[in-house]
């Protein structure tokens, strides 16, 4: 059963084409890892699945809704986390968590959501005191807080210790057992080769492989993710391309 549909996706800045055609199904209950370098378009595509950006042209589909046209039932449905996170910087950990749960007819409890990003400690710490790893952490609880059934996570583990990222692992891995529909966009690849069912692999807004990842590395005859990567792309993962900045 697919959970998200993106067809012929498309989004144009200033004539210049920062998603260009993608077509993609992620069906309940999958973990489908995006990768690509900075600039590729993942950012973009994830914001357009979410309703946070409009498309030029193109439709996308979560769990049956249209994002834009159905925004505040999908809100109810599709948690996001994105990599930058404007979270007012006065509030706790806690008080951060019971405000987004507000938004949610039946929340996940306030100390269940921050046990499971490892937080208890800092429940009491205000935003602004916490290290960018631990924001991050934040951002993945309020994500989850309305038990969501498809959810966005853009660079899950970025910034967070060896102990945190296999905690949070085991938390995506908990979501797809519990049949939720995890987009991962990631440049770990450890983090997607462990997690992904699949992964799509873009190249200045396209989709240039689609398939789990060790028929990826098969297909493209190398040993691992990283250099099936290289040799699609003919890029490294950290590399930058010359597109705009929020692709």
């Amino acid at each position: 059963m697919a959970a998200i549909v993106a067809e012929d996706l498309r989004k144009t800045y200033k004539g210049r084409a920062v998603v260009d055609g993608i077509n993609l199904t992620v069906y309940a209950g999958e973990v489908l890892g995006v990768l690509g370098v900075n600039g590729a378009g993942k950012t973009t595509t994830v914001e357009m699945i979410a309703g946070l950006r409009r498309p030029t042209s193109g439709r996308v589909t979560v769990l049956g809704l249209d994002p834009l046209l159905d925004r505040a039932r999908v809100r109810q449905v599709l948690g996001v986390q994105l990599q930058e996170s404007y979270l007012h910087g006065a509030l706790t950990v806690t008080e951060l968590v019971d405000v987004y749960r507000s938004f949610y007819p039946d929340p996940v409890p306030t100390a269940e959501l921050i046990g499971r990003v490892g937080l208890q400690e800092q429940a009491g710490t205000r935003f602004e005191k916490l290290s960018g790893g631990q924001r991050q952490r934040v951002s993945i609880a309020l994500a989850l807080a309305g038990k969501p059934r498809a959810v966005i996570l853009d660079e899950l583990t970025t910034g967070l210790d060896p102990r945190a990222r296999r905690k949070l692992w085991a938390l995506v891995e908990a979501m797809r057992d519990d049949g939720v529909t995890v987009v991962l966009v990631s440049h770990a690849m450890d983090e997607v080769e462990h997690l992904c069912d699949r992964v799509a692999i873009l190249d200045e807004g396209r989709i240039v492989a689609l398939d789990k990842p060790r028929n990826i590395t098969t297909d493209t005859d190398t040993q691992n993710l990283e250099a099936a990567f290289l040799a699609l792309t003919g890029r490294e993962l950290d590399e930058e391309q010359p597109l705009e900045e929020y692709a």
